[in-house]
């Protein structure tokens, strides 16, 4: 299967110079216990904006069209067709993380989207591709609780296509 896996603020921005506009604790420990012993695919700039450093008990996708990518403890993929064939054979989910230009190319592909809402505003330059709504369906919504470390209201949300 595969799913995306991303937060957003309310004008679904994504991120700021390849890192989180935002500190949300519960978001991140959302994506770890979605992502755990799955295969995450991320573009390079995602990748390097976690300053190369591989997501531990996953498999690190990364996805570039640069040939001679290479980076310690991480799979280097050069197209959406080689991580497909990929996610064909491998035993569990694949999860697209981002950015831009890699949700836009998995987009067709995706069968499941879980989706963090932070009901706030933030400055950055990479937002979510325009998703077209009417295609999916969704199935589960949960209120992500507030406090002292979490201080905006959000949402995880999941959707299926339809």
């Amino acid at each position: 299967m595969i799913a995306f896996l991303w937060a957003q603020d309310e004008n679904g921005l994504i991120g700021n110079q390849g890192t989180l506009p935002w500190s949300l604790p519960n978001d991140l420990k959302y994506f770890k216990k979605m992502t755990q012993e799955k295969a995450v695919v991320m573009g390079r700039k995602t990748f390097e904006g976690m300053n190369k450093r591989p997501l531990p008990n996953r498999v690190n996708i990364i996805l570039t069209t640069d040939e001679n990518y290479q980076a310690d403890g991480v799979m280097v993929m050069h197209s959406v067709n080689e991580v497909m064939t990929f996610a064909k054979q491998y035993e569990n989910d694949t999860f697209i993380t981002g950015g831009t230009a890699v949700f836009e190319a998995f987009l067709p592909f995706a069968d499941s989207l879980y989706r963090t809402v932070i009901h706030a505003e933030f400055e950055g330059d990479t937002t979510i591709p325009v998703i077209d709504w009417d295609k999916w369906k969704l199935t589960d919504s949960q209120v992500g609780l507030m406090d002292d470390r979490n201080k905006y209201p959000h949402d995880f949300e999941t959707f299926n296509k339809k």
